[in-house]
């Protein structure tokens, strides 16, 4: 990367990272070229316009688009820098599919010349930076490769991961530290170069394999405490207590910061990149095995209790409140709230309605079960019994009078005002936990 200019930025995958870090890095000057396999992402950022929901992103993006610094296409074109941040799910044995970072790869290594950068993004098992230096060689013997030859490496190859919260994303991919591993200790001051342009935060070189476990470790320690709020929530409901006062009182100790309970544990990083360790190495990791469980089981324990509190109101019109996983953003994937609201609207039909402010449309899940989506003041209106799933904003706003007289389940603890009704409708079932 030249030091005079600053350097042509591809972007692969404009998804909820790609596409704030192509509009970031736009914002310091760089011309980036946004790249995604679908044509209506495609078409919408080049008309300035977004396809996900982030706080300030809309701005942004027609900020950059309109003055020529960011552009989007399905093709991959010649750059400097070449930042893949594309998803990594897991198949149905929580084995790791990395298959999308290889095929960013492949379509990278096409265009590649002497002195480029590649740099991971994408949440990735330990070892995937290297595998997609592998295939860049493979693809490339013209090209001498980090790690690979004795002599000074044509191009250099780094893993960077993002750590940032949905609805302050663009906040904390500026101000957020950043961890930095590269194959080798020159990739890596190559790769810090280029992060320097946009991030504010401090940035730390280090190899890549121990880049990419710090990532896994940063979500698998969320995912742990996590479950440890959501056994204590299982354990009160038992024993017939208010998790939420048992859990305010303990934080009172100068050393105990127990996390929030809630339906379960959603989104694409914290539900799945725990895994990515356990695949590893499963007999090392029972601990984080087991809290992947506590997570996954908490969900059909809510999904027992609203089963039992929908019987027990037979007259009761439902409305589930949010789908996404988690407030004020409008990313469904892994979500705990879809699957517990899902799987009401497939038993209950038409008695169940969903609000969920941050869609325009049920999933696809929804079809043929007669649920409907409804706005908050309707729910308000015509049901009798209210299941909180997602803490947003607007859930939060409704004040007691709003409520009076309903039955409420609470798995978000924002309602604390609302009184403990759910004795007298299900024995032995507390609603504020």
């Amino acid at each position: 990367m030249k030091s005079d200019k600053k350097p042509d930025v591809a972007v692969i995958g404009l998804g909820y990272i790609g596409l704030p870090t192509a509009a970031i890095v736009a914002r310091s000057g760089c011309r980036v070229h946004g790249v995604d396999v679908s044509p209506h992402v495609v078409e919408t950022i080049n008309r300035g316009e977004i396809h996900i929901e982030e706080v300030d992103l809309d701005g942004l993006v027609q900020g950059v688009v309109s003055r020529g610094l960011l552009t989007a296409s399905l093709e991959v074109p010649e750059a400097d820098v070449f930042v893949i941040a594309v998803p990594t799910p897991f198949d149905k044995d929580h084995a790791p599919d990395i298959s999308y970072v290889l095929a960013a790869g492949r379509s990278v290594a096409k265009v590649l010349k002497v002195g480029d950068i590649v740099i991971l993004e994408s949440t990735s098992p330990v070892g995937t930076t290297e595998a997609l230096r592998d295939m860049i060689a493979e693809m490339r013997p013209d090209l001498k490769c980090p790690g690979l030859t004795s002599e000074i490496p044509d191009i250099s190859v780094a893993y960077c991961p993002e750590r940032v919260l949905p609805g302050k994303i663009l906040e904390e991919l500026t101000n957020n530290d950043r961890s930095i591993g590269g194959i080798t200790p020159r990739c890596a001051r190559k790769a810090l170069a280029f992060y320097k342009l946009f991030v504010r935060g401090t940035c730390i070189t280090t190899d890549s394999r121990s880049a990419e476990m710090t990532k896994l470790v940063e979500n698998a320690y969320r995912d742990v405490n996590i479950a440890f709020a959501n056994e204590l929530s299982i354990i009160s409901d038992k024993l017939g207590l208010d998790v939420w006062e048992v859990i305010r009182l303990a934080n009172r100790h100068p050393r105990v910061n127990i996390l929030s309970p809630g339906p379960g544990v959603g989104g694409h990083c914290i539900a799945v990149d725990p895994w990515f360790i356990v695949h590893s190495a499963p007999e090392e990791s029972p601990l984080i095995r087991t809290a992947r469980g506590v997570n996954d089981c908490k969900i059909h324990h809510v999904i027992a209790r609203a089963d039992e509190l929908v019987k027990a109101n037979p007259q009761a019109k439902v409305a589930c409140l949010g789908l996404a996983f988690k407030a004020n953003i409008d990313d469904f994937r892994e979500s705990p709230a879809r699957l517990v609201a899902a799987t009401l609207a497939r038993r209950f039909g038409s008695r169940i309605s969903v609000v969920e402010p941050y869609a325009a449309e049920l999933p696809r899940e929804f079809e043929g079960t007669g649920a409907q989506l409804i706005d908050v003041d309707t729910a308000l209106e015509q049901c009798d019994l209210l299941i909180v799933l997602v803490d947003h904003d607007v859930f939060r706003s409704v004040p007691l009078a709003e409520r009076a007289g309903k039955v409420v389940y609470d798995t978000r603890g924002i309602w604390m005002d609302q009184p403990k009704v759910a004795e007298a409708v299900v024995p032995g079932l507390r609603l504020a936990s």
